[in-house]
């Protein structure tokens, strides 16, 4: 691994600090699906919208028409830059909405896809994230059904924002959601986090990698759906996205009333990844991941999740980190690998801006 100083500067340049708790302008920190975002949440939109279905605070909506359960879900996708190792912006719309789908316990079906478009944008480009697009669906099994695309000034979109929405069918009568973890339970890791993340820093730094790092974006529906047809109690299942590992299991603590106790040895993070880490000094475990799943089982279950994960090349490398305890500070805990205990605390700022 190399670098030159001015490269490595630009990089750390991007990072946010800590901003503030208290102001009255939106920050980066705000979209760092941490305690930020939260606090955004709550102060903005959840007193404006609440509903049964937007309090469970889930990364779907499961609703029932007509006797069917339909899973709901839309996100925006703003990365910087369009394109990096292992994906773009395209096969990220795709797959980060099939799998926020697929945490609910969905058979993913159509999505919408908007298009914010900046003015100057090569045609190239856009032909380019679209064929993305395109080959993601087809490879999901989903069908892009509508859409809308707006263009604005030049320097007002970073070339390209995309909105998809997905809809999802629910073939069973399980509640799959963040309130469901149990003390007794066990968290299901389903492979090498942090890699999403470390692919957009080092291409954002130009850093030259022995060993290249690359996105794990991939749809994760097969997978989860093999899981839930093999009859394991599954009490909650989330992708760790924007925030990382951390920030979600502390979602799914707080939201379950529970603690959670994380394995550091057992948390796997490849060697290339955990170089650009070093390097820029970030913790893995708050890094973005596009293609991994958490699943909080019981735990007689493990070993059939486990097993039905393993089956499946994205998550070969399933293993068990935590379990859940009672715990009425909610906390999630990290067992170090020299055998002391931290606090493992929801993000506070916005550690990779613009990362998904």
């Amino acid at each position: 691994m190399s670098s030159d100083p001015m490269t490595l500067g630009s990089a750390l340049a991007l990072s946010c600090p800590v901003p503030f708790a208290a102001t009255d302008r939106i920050l980066l920190g705000h979209g760092s699906g941490g305690k930020m975002t939260a606090d955004l949440l709550a102060r903005c939109f959840l007193p404006a919208f609440r509903n049964e279905y937007l309090d469970r605070l889930d990364d779907q909506a499961v609703v029932t028409v007509a006797g069917a359960r339909l899973a709901f879900t839309t996100d925006s996708y703003v990365v910087t830059p369009l394109f990096f190792p292992g994906g773009d912006i395209g096969t990220l719309a795709v797959n980060g909405t099939v799998n926020d789908l697929a945490a609910g316990g969905a058979r993913p079906l159509y999505l919408s896809a908007a298009f914010i478009l900046e003015e100057g944008l090569p045609l190239a480009d856009l032909q380019r994230i679209v064929a993305s697009m395109r080959a993601a669906a087809e490879e999901a099994g989903v069908l892009v059904v509508t859409g809308d695309t707006k263009v604005v000034d030049r320097g007002k979109a970073d070339g390209c924002f995309i909105t998809t929405t997905g809809v999802g069918l629910v073939e069973h009568a399980r509640q799959i959601s963040a309130d469901r973890a149990r003390p007794g339970d066990v968290v299901i890791l389903s492979g090498p986090i942090a890699e999403h993340g470390m692919a957009i820093m080092a291409a954002r730094a130009e850093l030259e990698l022995e060993t290249p790092v690359a996105s794990d974006t991939a749809a994760l529906h097969r997978m989860v759906l093999d899981v839930l047809a093999n009859g394991a109690d599954v009490h909650c299942l989330r992708d760790p996205t924007r925030g990382g590992v951390a920030t979600a299991l502390n979602e799914l603590a707080q939201r379950s009333r529970v603690g959670i106790v994380l394995d550091e040895t057992a948390v796997a993070v490849a060697e290339p990844v955990r170089g650009v880490c070093e390097l820029l000094g970030l913790d893995p475990l708050y890094v973005a991941n596009e293609g991994k799943m958490l699943a909080i089982v019981a735990r007689a279950d493990a070993e059939r999740v486990l097993s039905a994960m393993r089956r499946h090349p994205e998550s070969r490398e399933a293993r068990v980190v935590g379990e859940v305890i009672e715990d009425s500070e909610r906390l999630v805990v990290l067992k170090t690998s020299v055998g002391g205990r931290r606090i493992v605390d929801m993000l506070q700022g916005e550690q990779l801006p613009r990362i998904c």
